[in-house]
């Protein structure tokens, strides 16, 4: 296959929005990476410029999505990059997508609990609250 793939190092920009859909859950979510440089003329860190990606995620990934990232946290994605272009009420416009295959808390900026999610957890039919992403969800019938 001819994907390009990537990894972005970054934070969530938005909620998590989670849908059911005939092929299983989406989630989707907004997601910034701001490059970091040393200056070294003036011995300090200094930031670029934001770029803003829609991540999307399916099945499994996104349920979990849903369950234990929050804005403002530091992730790191991993994916096909999709950049689509089309024309907009007389404007062009540039979407850029990153399709999810892997994502996880950035390790370097905090801590994380990982929790094996059950077989039976993964049949949600809903997307999980917070008190369930902190306990064990109960599958809905």
């Amino acid at each position: 296959m001819n994907d390009t793939m990537v990894t972005v190092v970054g934070n969530v920009a938005t909620n998590v929005e989670y849908r059911e859909s005939a092929a299983g859950g989406m989630a989707r979510f907004r997601f910034a990476v701001t490059p970091r440089r040393y200056d070294r003329q003036n011995g300090i860190w200094t930031d670029g410029h934001t770029s803003f990606y829609t991540v999307l995620a399916w099945r499994s990934l996104a349920i979990n999505l849903a369950g234990s990232v929050s804005v403002g946290e530091p992730l790191l994605v991993h994916g096909r990059l999709k950049v689509r272009e089309e024309e907009r009420d007389g404007q062009r416009r540039t979407s850029v997508e990153i399709d999810a295959v892997a994502v996880g808390h950035d390790l370097t900026r905090g801590t994380s609990a990982f929790r094996r999610v059950v077989k039976a957890e993964a049949n949600l039919t809903h997307r999980p609250t917070a008190e369930e992403a902190q306990g064990t969800p109960t599958p809905v019938a």
